[in-house]
């Protein structure tokens, strides 16, 4: 019966989703630099926010598909059968065995597929840039590339991200920022430096689309 009704929840979510998008104007800051690595099929992390989850599929103009590393916790399950319905596929991260999720995830990498992380997820804190999205860059020596996101028309859930619904008749913007190359077999020092070089171009291409948005 659960299973049902988050079926029947993430259809009307989809519809929901559906409509903002058909009724919202969406404009895309700086396409050309992840359209030049889907152009030459070159693999890279799409990195963005968890609450700005709801819309991400819409900067993802191209036929491939976003490989969402999500959580197995409700919220996870819950987004994955959303997903469905967009350019979304869904990675499930487990606590118990991290290592089955890293072998689907180098298996995508070796045929040049994309992967999407929510650096700040699945739990908080919120806006903070986790080590593990600079760990896997490393090892899988490919580059983060990070998107910002807002809307003129939006609020926000009482949730640990402030999750941003976007309202029907919206002016819409994502902001893509230049590659972050991370060096393989980073040391623990440099890890949280690009951390903090990460966590800041997320707020400020944010920053920027808000600005846009609002004009």
């Amino acid at each position: 019966k659960l299973k049902f009704i988050q079926h029947l929840l993430s259809i009307i979510a989809a519809i929901y989703i559906f409509l903002v998008r058909i009724t919202s104007n969406i404009e895309i800051i700086n396409l050309k630099i992840p359209k030049n690595y889907w152009d030459n099929r070159k693999p890279f992390i799409l990195a963005f926010w968890h609450s700005q989850l709801m819309m991400i599929s819409f900067t993802w103009t191209n036929k491939y598909k976003i490989n969402i590393i999500a959580s197995n916790h409700s919220d996870g399950r819950f987004g994955a059968l959303v997903g469905r319905f967009f350019k979304l596929n869904n990675i499930p991260r487990s606590s118990k065995n991290s290592n089955a999720s890293l072998k689907i995830i180098y298996k995508l990498v070796k045929n040049n597929e994309y992967i999407g992380i929510t650096p700040d997820g699945p739990r908080g804190p919120k806006e903070k840039v986790s080590a593990g999205i600079i760990k896997l860059a490393s090892s899988l020596e490919i580059p983060i590339i990070p998107c910002g996101y807002w809307s003129n028309r939006n609020f926000q859930l009482n949730s640990w991200d402030r999750f941003l619904i976007t309202l029907p008749f919206s002016k819409c913007y994502f902001v893509w920022s230049d590659p972050i190359n991370i060096e393989k077999e980073i040391q623990n020092n440099n890890i949280s430096e690009q951390q903090i070089i990460l966590e800041e171009r997320l707020n400020q291409i944010t920053q920027e689309a808000k600005k846009l948005s609002n004009k």
